[in-house]
C-alpha cells in the first residue's frame, strides 16, 4: 500500500512532492486559524463596550474578517482539491502494482476484484480525509496549545485556578477518556465491517457470474440466501454504530458548553472580558477537536482497519509481499 506509491520512481515526485504541497497549505490554514481566534478577543470586546465605540470600528472588525476569512477559503478549496487528486493517484499507483503480481499467480485468489477496484478506491478516499485531518490536527496543537495555556491564566474556579495551563490539562483529560469510551462502546465494530465485506463480496460475486451465465448463477434460492447473510450482518452493525452514535453526539454536546463553564464566573467577577471568553472558547474547541480527532472519525477508521486488512491479506495472497508464500486463507487453487 504505502512502498507502491511512496518508494515508487514512478509516483515518488507526485508522492513526496505532493506531500510537502499539502503540508505548506495547511500550515498557511493555521496561520489564519491563529490569527481569527485573535480577531475574536478584539471584536467581542468591542461588542461587550459598544456604546462607547464608534460604529466604524465595527466595520473595520469586519473588514478584517473578511480579509483572512477570504483567502482561508480560497486555499481549503484548492488544498482539498489536490488532496482528491492526490489520493487518486495513490489508487491509481497500488491498483497497477497489484496487478502484474494478481495475473501471474496460478492460485485463484477470493474476492479479488474487489480488493483491487474497491478496496483501492476506499482506502484512497478514508486516507485522503483521515490524513488530511491528522496533519491539520498537529499543526492547531502546535499553534493553538499555547495560546490555550496563556488564557487558562484568567481560570478562577478555586480547584484548577491554581494549575498552570488548567484548560490545556481538561481538554486533554476529556479527549483521553472519550477515546476509552469510544474503544470500549466501538470494540465490536471492526470485526463487524470486515464481515460485511466479505458476505458483499461473496453477493456480488454471484451476481457477476449470473450476468454470464443465469441458468447456473444467481438462482432465487441463492440469492436469498446471500442477501440474508448481508441483512444479518448489516442489522447488527447498524445496533452497534447507534449506540456508539449515541455516545458521541452526547460527548459533543457536552464539549460545547465546557469552556462556559469554567471561563464563565470569571465574566460575572470582572476577571476577563466576553472577547477573551470568545477567545478561549475557540481556542479550545481546536485543541479539544484535534485531541479528539481519531474519536471523530471512530467510524472511518473502523472502515480504514477492515480495508487494510482485506488489502494485506490480499497482498500475502498475490505474492506482493512474500513472493514466494501464497496466503491459503485467500488464495485457493
Amino acid at each position: 500500500m504505502l512502498k507502491s506509491f511512496f518508494w515508487s520512481k514512478k509516483w515518488g515526485a507526485w508522492a513526496w512532492g505532493g506531500f510537502l504541497f499539502i503540508i505548506g497549505s495547511l500550515l498557511a490554514q493555521t496561520w489564519i486559524d491563529v490569527k481569527i481566534n485573535e480577531w475574536y478577543k478584539g471584536f467581542y470586546d468591542l461588542l461587550q463596550k459598544a456604546t462607547e465605540r464608534d460604529v466604524s470600528e465595527f466595520y473595520d472588525g469586519i473588514f478584517l474578517f473578511m480579509k483572512l476569512a477570504i483567502p482561508y477559503v480560497i486555499i481549503y478549496t484548492i488544498t482539498n482539491y489536490f488532496t482528491r487528486l492526490y489520493a487518486f493517484r495513490w489508487r491509481e499507483a497500488m491498483t497497477f502494482a497489484y496487478m502484474p503480481y494478481w495475473k501471474k499467480i496460478d492460485a485463484k485468489v477470493e474476492g479479488a476484484s474487489q480488493r483491487i477496484q474497491e478496496d483501492c478506491m476506499n482506502f484512497a478516499k478514508i486516507v485522503e480525509s483521515i490524513g488530511l485531518q491528522i496533519i491539520r490536527a498537529i499543526m492547531l496543537l502546535i499553534a493553538f496549545i499555547p495560546i490555550l495555556w496563556g488564557l487558562s491564566s484568567n481560570v478562577i474556579i478555586p480547584f484548577l485556578k491554581d494549575i498552570n495551563g488548567s484548560l490545556v490539562y481538561v481538554s486533554l483529560t476529556a479527549s483521553l477518556g472519550g477515546v476509552l469510551i469510544s474503544w470500549l462502546v466501538g470494540i465490536k465494530l471492526p470485526g463487524l465491517e470486515y464481515n460485511n465485506q466479505v458476505v458483499e463480496a461473496a453477493f456480488r460475486k454471484e451476481l457477476v457470474y449470473g450476468e454470464d451465465d443465469r441458468v447456473e448463477y444467481a438462482k432465487p434460492p441463492t440469492i436469498l440466501e446471500l442477501f440474508s447473510g448481508i441483512k444479518f450482518n448489516y442489522h447488527r452493525l447498524f445496533l452497534h454504530y447507534g449506540y456508539f452514535d449515541l455516545w458521541l453526539i452526547m460527548y459533543n454536546q457536552s464539549m460545547i458548553i465546557v469552556p462556559y463553564i469554567i471561563m464563565g464566573p470569571g465574566l460575572f467577577t470582572g476577571a476577563m472580558t466576553l472577547g477573551v471568553l470568545i477567545q478561549t472558547s475557540s481556542a479550545f474547541r481546536e485543541v479539544q477537536g484535534s485531541f479528539s480527532l481519531f474519536m471523530q472519525n471512530w467510524t472511518r477508521i473502523t472502515e480504514l482497519r477492515s480495508i487494510y486488512k482485506r488489502l494485506t491479506e490480499f497482498e500475502r495472497a498475490i505474492g506482493y509481499k512474500n513472493p514466494t508464500k501464497p496466503s491459503p486463507d485467500i488464495a485457493r487453487s
